[in-house]
């Protein structure tokens, strides 16, 4: 027999590998051509690629919905402005959630005008292009008589520029479909106090309080960077140290005062987009406070009705009580000697005394001013 005596070793197996589940979030890049694809890439790529800390992730996360903003950093500006959540460094644009439907006008936007801005300057450098409009960009005017274009701004610079117009256009869009709907349903509103049309001014109201926030935040945020001398410094150091070496060549410094232009106009465009909401607002409450104002007339008539009603209840109780009085089986001598001729008057004068007592009653409420 086989000796089973000596010892059994098992087998350890090889240490298991740490599997690192990183969370990884679609991101459409965007080159300075206006070439795009869809890249998957966590936040320690995205952070590594971009240079920008992680609690600019976090700002742009959709989930924690923070509020509008404009960053900039040492090699990008993170830009939250309403749906467009995006990483803009020197070559390359990094966008956030590219399968977002809205966003496909955005992204073609940008794409047509990187790719015009290219071609124009191919044209420009080999002296045969033919020179494109740009009239929808205010930023972007023709390089004519001398003077400088904005077509040399960073590539940082015109990307924030066309984030800043899409977004401005569509809050601008939003405010005038808003404007159209508002006031044709205050005005039958007015006209027509129904709860169709209360329905209907109720939903406006509720649209106009929330597009007015929208506004009010983009605008905000870009009063505070004009306000701030040093967030301006930072976005302009952003795009001068990643043009730096472009610089010496092109001859072409960014400067603050270009910036400051470029969000000075659209922060004028949103003042004026604020002040259409205003006054669609005071509309509105124009209108609640003359619906008011009818409701509480019609309430007073009511109020008004309701006293008459109540004396004329309280007259008719007497009466009812004096036929009550006279209707008991009590001996009485009238019962015995009395004649049809006496219940007629007794039953007249009753009802005449109701009526002038009622008639008094009310003339003393009108000289008193109780019913208005």
């Amino acid at each position: 027999m086989e000796d089973y005596s000596e010892e059994l070793t098992l087998a350890t197996p090889p240490p298991a590998k740490r599997t690192t589940n990183i969370a990884t979030k679609s991101w459409l890049v965007i080159s300075v051509f206006g070439k795009s694809t869809i890249e998957e890439a966590g936040k320690h790529s995205i952070m590594r690629r971009t240079g920008i800390p992680a609690r600019d992730l976090r700002v742009l996360d959709p989930v924690l919905s923070y509020p509008s903003s404009i960053l900039g950093r040492e090699r990008a500006i993170v830009v939250n402005l309403e749906n467009i959540k995006a990483i803009i460094t020197a070559n390359e644009m990094l966008l956030l959630n590219p399968r977002d439907p809205s966003l496909s006008p955005f992204v073609s936007d940008l794409q047509q005008k990187l790719c015009n801005l290219d071609n124009s300057n191919l044209g420009a450098n080999g002296n045969e292009g033919t020179e494109k409009s740009t009239e929808d960009s205010p930023s972007f005017p023709s390089n004519k008589g001398g003077g400088t274009s904005k077509v040399d701004l960073p590539f940082e610079f015109r990307v924030l520029e066309i984030c800043l117009e899409f977004v401005c256009k569509n809050l601008e869009s939003e405010a005038g479909t808003l404007e159209q709907e508002a006031y044709p349903a205050l005005d039958e509103l007015s006209v027509s106090i129904s709860t169709y049309n209360l329905q209907r001014v109720r939903i406006i109201k509720s649209r106009l309080a929330a597009l007015s926030a929208r506004v009010q935040k983009v605008r905000d945020e870009l009063e505070h960077l004009l306000d701030d001398d040093l967030d301006m410094a930072e976005i302009d150091e952003d795009g001068g140290s990643n043009r730096s070496s472009s610089a010496d060549v092109s001859g072409v410094k960014p400067k603050v005062e270009e910036l400051e232009m470029l969000l000075e106009a659209y922060f004028a465009q949103l003042e004026g987009a604020l002040s259409k909401l205003s006054t669609m607002r005071e509309y509105v409450d124009d209108t609640e406070d003359y619906i008011n104002i009818i409701l509480d007339d019609k309430q007073n008539q009511l109020l008004r009705m309701g006293v008459v009603l109540s004396t004329a209840t309280v007259l008719l109780g007497i009466g009812i009580v004096i036929g009550g009085v006279l209707g008991m089986n009590i001996d009485i001598p009238i019962f015995d000697t009395g004649v049809p001729m006496q219940f007629n008057m007794c039953t007249g004068g009753v009802i005449v005394g109701i009526l002038l007592s009622f008639a008094v009653a009310v003339l003393t409420i009108k000289q008193k001013r109780l019913l208005g």
